[in-house]
């Protein structure tokens, strides 16, 4: 089995840790069965991802699966929303991130690989995780994104079952519901092809700037795009047509 690169692991314990997420966390956190995944982050109060992470249901609580230069900022916030709250928030060092067959699917999408959670054992990190997941249109915090850099519906965290506008409040809760209830959703991550394709490249709209290459895989890339701007027309980055 083969790490899943640049990914860590976060633990909250105790009786109170549901209740600590629900009020803060985007996604739902009702009927989780032990041992299922599911997709969320949490947000500045403004409604941009501070981070986003997969979180499974445990026995005694829910193991956060974020990004290795997100991690501690998220725990540290968290352990400041806890208050009172009997929660205790632990980084795990002694886990390891792991692509495997054994683990559950990823919610974000079925075409990305399975991951499970292990003491040790990787043979070595992944070289072919970050080709899938683009291949897969699913972006990613820390190589499409970081902290405060987009709402939600930048990089479709809304329709990869990432955010329940249907459960209790979480921070940042107001600009992202209203946000999709009035449709203003200007900008989405989209799935480009092309050749020679390079992050930080601008992606245009005729002689119109539609957007921005922000991680590449060969002749496919992600790119966060104007929609407004893009829908209709034909798009170039550099002399080539994507």
């Amino acid at each position: 089995m083969k790490l899943i690169p640049n990914r860590s692991l976060l633990s909250l314990t105790g009786p109170d840790t549901i209740a600590l997420l629900e009020r803060t966390v985007t996604n739902s956190v009702a009927n989780w069965d032990v041992g299922a995944v599911r997709y969320g982050g949490l947000l500045t109060p403004q409604g941009k991802i501070i981070a986003d992470y997969l979180a499974t249901r445990t026995e005694d609580g829910v193991l956060l699966d974020v990004h290795e230069d997100a991690l501690e900022d998220l725990a540290r916030r968290l352990k400041m929303f806890r208050l009172r709250s009997d929660v205790k928030i632990e980084v795990r060092e002694d886990l390891q991130v792991q692509q495997s067959d054994a683990g559950p699917p990823d919610p974000r999408s079925d075409a990305l690989p399975r991951r499970f959670y292990m003491p040790g054992g990787a043979d070595g990190v992944s070289d072919n995780y970050h080709d899938l997941r683009i291949a897969a249109g699913v972006p990613e915090w820390g190589s499409d994104y970081r902290a405060a850099d987009v709402f939600p519906t930048d990089v479709n965290m809304d329709v990869m079952n990432g955010i329940d506008y249907k459960k209790g409040c979480f921070v940042g809760q107001e600009v992202a519901s209203r946000m999709k209830r009035r449709g203003k959703i200007r900008k989405r991550t989209v799935l480009i092809q092309g050749e020679a394709l390079i992050a930080g490249d601008k992606v245009m709209a005729g002689d119109i700037p539609a957007g921005t290459i922000t991680s590449t895989a060969g002749p496919l890339a992600h790119a966060l795009i104007r929609v407004d701007r893009a829908a209709g027309k034909t798009l170039t980055c550099g002399e080539q047509t994507v």
